[in-house]
């Protein structure tokens, strides 16, 4: 028989499960070599022996392995026609491919584990030239990258050096041998954008691919070198009071190791000791220290370790003196309970994707530190290494997480679930479909390698830094063998961190018990448990999607009120969208999943953060710190209030406080107020308030301020940390007057009533049930006439749960409609009737609210509009969106008058937003905008926004001068009731109907959309947790209000 071609000849290590490195070097913390001691204490990486291959490379894509250019690895191949692209980047982000591809939980290629496609597995070819610099000549030589995706051969001057899979994880290999250190060398990558690893890197991302991190030529002493560097503090007396610091120090060669330490001033602490050793040895070193400073995130206070060998070769590292243990219950950091105040952080940029600068990254940080955010978990998987540096310096505490999901599983076993097993109560389920999905991987043991090798590399490269305190096996991957395999793995190389999985629910393996989304209750009933011996922390709560997250001020009390309730981490801190244009028109927005045409997608899913997608805060970021502030009013009297110390470790002695008294909005007293000094955490301590004026125009507000006092490398002095308001009177008049002494006048034709005051007239159709006009001075001030309305258009938040009932009630359809209309003059003349009964119900059900409106003329030339309300019929939503009127305005009345009057002021909660469970971090206050578009907030999927709560006045001002104000009256007191009101140039319909912004701005309208409402909806966390809660729920039933128009 002839021979027979098989293809391919062997299997590939990207679809072969025995193979997960070739030729890698093992793991090693992540440092770096100096010639001398002064350059290893400045941490300077330009001044290490390290050479950066970072910057401008050869790159060609084919459409699977097998296509690709043969031969593209030898140093003659001629790759003058192929293009230019930077590294560190991904290549869909550079045009590239099929573009990037976001999906959550399902895999996006057909689920065969370990194979993946063969015939659609995009590879990228990558060619650099390079030299050796003269001064690394001598040393070894190692080739290291820091991440790529998703897996990789790597070739020098033609000979193969080997492969790595593992995305997030960096690799090294040992070129000593290979490379000419006097002339031209050529790298060449082959990278492939799915491996067998794909299946257990199913994370919550863009799908993208290439060398995003950067790549280095590292230089070790050939002859006496630094393999690997442990740390470990530990304090040796109860009172965490002495410490020693364990290190140990792998080293090849022979000759004299030295170990010296060094305190933040950089001064020598602790007399040198030495070691002398020879071949592969690991040396261990115990150094004593008498009441060294502690690292916290709250006080990061770094000593410095230098390692040096044969006074010719220097290692540095920063480390802090920090014990954290599981005790008592509960996870302490030397001896001390903690909260995790926590943010779940990506790795995103929204033109770089994964390839985050590092100065991006390290604003991130800053920005947390300025929102009272004291940890992050880096899901799913390991970050930068340069975080971890910037954690340790900034003070964080960090979640450190394996590069490990296979959520993609669960959809494939809940779909196969018979009928009777899909109509189990959601958790039997959802546990039943987990113990399925776990059999693929998690529970297989020929995954137990590439599982144990994430722990690995994640370990190895991160344990020097104080700042990990836990680490976390990975993310939504159910519960395995493999994972039990992973955690004994860690205790038995670093026993001197508690280690975090969520998926172990019961907490059989792990240290701690982890949540996601659950409820309040939930997590009170848990605290309550005295069956659970362990704490719990919730890897992920709040979801940031869209327009929330409500309600974040229980979950925090929560967590004080509970000491094993040990915080959480918001999901997530930024939105992922990624800079793109429209292809018809040119206009940007920030795309997400299927905007690329990549199917399956998860459409917005991923824009769920506290940050939009460039990195600016949104509402719930401004919203989570209020949350989260360290220092808090918990009771007052009209001479004191009592603060709380929230801090795990400082006093309050770096924060001074100041005070406003505000009079109707206006400040009228100002002065600073003396904070007891050493107020521990925990601690409570009164504050002796200002005395309240004897005489006020109206509501009285005290506002206390907080300011960071001390320097500190992250929060300017005068930078507010915390602020508390404290009602000082509840004075709430109606500055309307709705009974004047002077006469209307009014004239009827059959289908328009007019009626005139001596600055206003209106029309009323009594057809129609409706005010037609509303003339002040003789300027216009509607566009369309005041109606009830319910909806508004659904948040992200509402969508699943609150928001999927009021479409099947088809409340978006709802409208009003009249049944009889009445009128006349009352009170001899003054004022003016106007009693209408419609009916608010949508088409094809039966439920309806039953309306009787009256409308109320005055002389003085305002105008009361009083709604009752009766829901009735069968099948009305459980909640309402909203309840009020709404309008709209001419477009004279957007920009107000110039300096002399803007286009909007009001009275109540400001600047920004507010919703009544997302209201707090807003103040009452005087506010005003020069023009309508700023009160628009612009979320990156349209929805609703922009709304304003506690309201007490509203007043638009028109180009030509004239202001009208709007206020709602008690109905029981005849005071001021507070109120929400929502002005912009977008109608409901067109929010709900665009899925970017620049497709809502094309429907803009030059009028002014604008809604007074006596009552609006919370906000929950509904996207992907719970509801919106009962007490900030709008439930359906009997209302009645009253707006005031003047």
């Amino acid at each position: 028989m002839s021979s027979v071609n098989v293809h391919p000849k062997a299997q590939p290590d990207w679809n072969n499960l025995n193979v997960l490195h070739r030729n890698t070097l093992p793991p090693r913390a992540n440092f770096y070599v100096y010639d001398t001691q002064h350059d290893a204490l400045n941490y300077d990486v330009a001044k290490s022996n390290t050479y950066c291959l970072s910057g401008k490379w050869k790159f060609n894509l084919a459409a699977n392995p097998f296509e690709a250019p043969e031969g593209f690895e030898n140093p003659d191949f001629n790759a003058a026609g192929w293009d230019d692209i930077p590294v560190p980047s991904m290549w869909q982000l550079h045009g590239y491919g099929k573009g990037p591809h976001y999906t959550n939980v399902n895999f996006p290629i057909p689920v065969d584990p370990p194979n993946v496609p063969f015939e659609d597995n995009e590879t990228g070819s990558y060619i650099r030239k390079f030299a050796v610099p003269e001064s690394l000549r001598e040393s070894q030589l190692r080739l290291r990258f820091e991440g790529v995706d998703s897996a990789f051969h790597v070739w020098v001057n033609g000979k193969e050096i080997g492969y790595h899979q593992g995305s997030r994880n960096p690799s090294e290999f040992d070129i000593t041998d290979i490379v000419d250190k006097e002339g031209e060398n050529t790298l060449a990558v082959r990278v492939y954008r799915y491996c067998d690893g794909t299946y257990i890197e199913d994370q919550d991302q863009w799908r993208m691919s290439g060398i995003y991190r950067d790549v280095y030529l590292v230089a070790f002493p050939a002859e006496f070198r630094v393999e690997d560097l442990f740390v470990q503090a530990n304090f040796i007396d109860d009172e965490y009071v002495d410490a020693i610091l364990k290190v140990r120090v792998d080293t090849t060669g022979s000759g004299i190791v030295r170990v010296d330490l060094f305190n933040p001033e950089k001064n020598e602490v602790h007399g040198t000791d030495f070691a002398e050793t020879t071949g592969r040895e690991s040396n261990e070193f115990a150094l004593k220290l008498y009441e060294p400073y502690k690292w916290t995130a709250e006080s990061p206070t770094l000593y410095h370790l230098v390692v040096c060998l044969e006074n010719s070769s220097y290692v540095s590292q920063r480390v802090g003196f920090r014990q954290v243990e599981t005790k008592d219950g509960l996870i302490k950091v030397n001896g001390q309970r903690i909260v995790l105040k926590g943010a779940n952080r990506h790795e995103h940029h929204p033109k770089f994707g994964r390839a985050v600068p590092y100065e991006f990254m390290k604003q991130d940080l800053l920005l947390m530190k300025t929102h009272n955010i004291n940890a992050i978990r880096t899901c799913h998987q390991p970050s930068d290494s340069r975080l971890y540096d910037l954690a340790d310096e900034l003070g964080f505490w960090v979640m450190d997480e394996a590069d490990l999901e296979c959520h993609g599983f669960e959809s494939i076993c809940d779909a196969a679930l018979s009928p009777a097993d899909r109509a189990l109560p959601f958790r039997e389920r959802q546990l039943l479909t987990r113990n399925n999905a776990a059999k693929w991987t998690s529970d297989n043991p020929a995954w137990e390698e590439a599982y144990v090798d994430r722990a690995k590399q994640l370990v190895h490269r991160d344990q020097l830094h104080p700042s990990v305190i836990i680490w976390s096996l990975g993310n939504e991957a159910f519960f395995g063998r493999n994972h039990k395999s992973m955690y004994d793995w860690i205790k038995s190389y670093d026993d001197s961190r508690p280690i975090h999985y969520e998926a172990d629910i019961y907490a059989e393996t792990m240290d701690m018990y982890s949540m996601m989304y659950p409820p309040v209750e939930t997590i009170v009933d848990f605290a309550k448990d005295t069956s659970k011996t362990k704490p719990l922390v919730l890897c992920e709560f709040i979801h940031a999607m869209g327009n929330g997250p409500g309600n974040i001020k229980e979950y925090i009390d929560a967590f004080y009120a509970h000491s094993k309730l040990q915080g959480g981490f918001v999901w997530e801190w930024a939105n992922h969208g990624l800079l793109t244009k429209d292809k018809e028109t040119g206009e940007e927005f920030y795309a997400y999943g299927g905007d690329f045409g990549d199917i399956p997608n998860d459409s917005n899913f991923i824009m769920d953060g506290v940050l939009h997608s460039d990195h600016t805060p949104t509402p719930g970021l401004i919203e989570y710190k209020k949350g989260l502030e360290p220092i808090k009013v918990i009771s007052y009297t009209s001479e004191t209030a009592t603060i709380v110390n929230r801090y795990d470790f400082n006093t309050l002695d770096h924060l001074e406080c100041s005070y406003i008294i505000m009079d109707e909005g206006q400040p009228v007293f100002c002065g600073t107020i003396d904070l007891p000094s050493g107020i521990e955490p925990g601690q409570t301590s009164k504050l002796r308030l200002p005395s309240t004026p004897a005489k006020s125009v109206g509501e009285l507000i005290l506002q206390l301020s907080f300011r960071q006092r001390s320097e500190d490398p992250s929060i300017p002095v005068g930078f507010e940390i915390a602020f508390e308001e404290i009602p000082l009177n509840i004075s709430s008049p109606l500055t309307t007057q709705l009974k004047p002494s002077r006469k209307l006048s009014t004239t009827e034709t059959p289908t328009l009533l007019t009626i005139t005051s001596p600055t206003t007239t209106w029309t009323f159709s009594p057809i129609l049930g409706k005010l037609h006009s509303l003339t002040k001075n003789g300027v216009e001030f509607l566009a369309s006439s005041p109606e009830f309305t319910a909806y508004r258009a659904p948040t992200d938040n509402d969508a699943p749960q609150d928001g999927a009932d009021w479409k099947n009630r088809l409340l978006h359809l709802a409208k009003t409609h009249t049944r009889s209309c009445t009128w006349g003059p009352a009170e001899e003349g003054n004022v003016f009737v106007v009693w209408t009964e419609q009916r608010f119900a949508p088409p094809t059900l039966s439920w309806s609210i039953a309306l009787d409106i009256t409308y109320t003329f005055a002389a003085s030339g305002a105008l009361a509009i009083r709604v009752e309300g009766i829901p009735k019929g069968e099948n009305l939503p459980r909640t309402l969106p909203r309840i009020g009127l709404a309008m709209e305005l001419p477009g004279s009345w957007a920009e107000g008058n110039g300096d002399e009057a803007p286009a909007v002021s009001w009275y109540g909660r400001g600047p920004g937003e507010s919703y009544r469970d997302k209201k707090l971090s807003q103040r009452a206050g005087l506010y005003e905008v020069a023009a309508v578009d700023e009160l628009w907030t612009e979320y990156e999927f349209p929805q609703e926004g922009g709304n304003r709560t506690d309201t007490r006045w509203v007043r638009f001002a028109h180009v030509g001068g004239t202001a009208v104000k709007a206020q709602f009256r008690d109905m029981q007191t005849g005071g001021r009731k507070l109120f929400d009101f929502n002005a912009s140039h977008y109608r409901v319909r067109d929010v709900e109907a665009a899925k970017h912004p620049h497709e809502l701005k094309r429907k803009r309208t030059d009028n002014v959309v604008l809604r007074l409402d006596a009552a609006h909806h919370g906000l929950g966390s509904g996207s992907c947790g719970p509801r919106t809660r009962d007490e900030y729920a709008l439930l359906t039933e009997e209302f009645e209000f009253e707006v005031v128009l003047e």
